[in-house]
């Protein structure tokens, strides 16, 4: 029993008794009753190549044969120098000297025109989008103590769980 000098030295000194609120804490273990997985479906995209030939048409070679404009200029001058007189002599060689020169750079020349085709090798790229099911959790349903609890663990935790009881006071306002 407090007497009134015990209250006044309580009072100053700031002890009274009364129980301690700290709080009491202690490891045991629940019963799982369900861990259900908690998915996600997540996109992890590559990327896909591949090389295929490409038909092109290879250009005209740069190099030019001059021989049969040459040949045929010669050739159209004095084939048309044979037409005609006086003055149309020199008329009818020097027209037949530029059909001649048209004539034989064409022959000349007429293979290397010709465009080759060919196959070029090309790589070709495309995104492919690859979706796979991610387990990101699990919600947890256990029982302690005759009551049922709910949480979301990142891993399963099979069919015990350990688990953290504190105890506190209540308080009686």
């Amino acid at each position: 029993m407090l007497t009134k000098n015990h209250l006044i030295i309580a009072l100053c000194t700031g002890t009274f008794l009364v129980q301690t609120t700290d709080a009491l804490a202690y490891d045991a273990v629940a019963t799982v009753v369900q861990s259900t997985p908690i998915t996600q479906t997540v996109n992890r995209p590559t990327q896909q190549c591949w090389t295929e030939g490409q038909q092109t048409v290879q250009p005209p070679p740069q190099e030019h044969n001059y021989v049969g404009g040459v040949l045929g200029t010669i050739a159209g001058g004095l084939l048309g120098s044979t037409i005609g007189r006086g003055s149309g002599r020199v008329a009818g060689a020097a027209i037949g000297a530029g059909i001649g020169a048209l004539t034989g750079d064409a022959l000349a020349n007429s293979d290397s025109s010709q465009a080759a085709p060919y196959s070029v090798p090309v790589q070709r790229c495309q995104q492919v989008d690859h979706y796979e099911t991610v387990t990101t959790g699990y919600q947890v349903t256990f029982d302690y103590d005759g009551q049922r609890f709910s949480t979301r663990l990142p891993y399963d935790p099979g069919s015990r769980l350990p688990i953290n009881v504190t105890v506190t006071p209540r308080s009686t306002q």
